[in-house]
């Protein structure tokens, strides 16, 4: 499943918020790893986010006529001459 960053960072400082909450040690323990787990999930969001508004915004390079061209060529010979 897809996470967005919005949502991790949101999950790290839960997870941080838990460990600081808490006396015991093993629970300290496995929430700050948690956290360290959440923070690395959300920094991998923010650059597949950032690549997806990158290819967003980048201009389309295939222009119409050749899309229609491009769709006419198949690598079956036959395909197109039965009509």
């Amino acid at each position: 499943m897809i996470h967005t960053s919005a949502f991790c960072l949101a999950q790290e400082a839960a997870q941080r918020d838990r460990a600081a909450a808490t006396d015991l040690k093993n629970v300290q323990l496995i929430a700050m790893s948690a956290a360290a787990a959440w923070a690395r999930e959300a920094a991998s969001a923010l650059r597949r986010e950032a690549k997806l508004g990158r290819e967003a915004r980048s201009p389309a390079v295939v222009s119409p006529s050749e899309l229609k061209e491009e769709l006419w060529v198949s690598e079956n010979p036959d395909r197109g001459l039965a009509s």
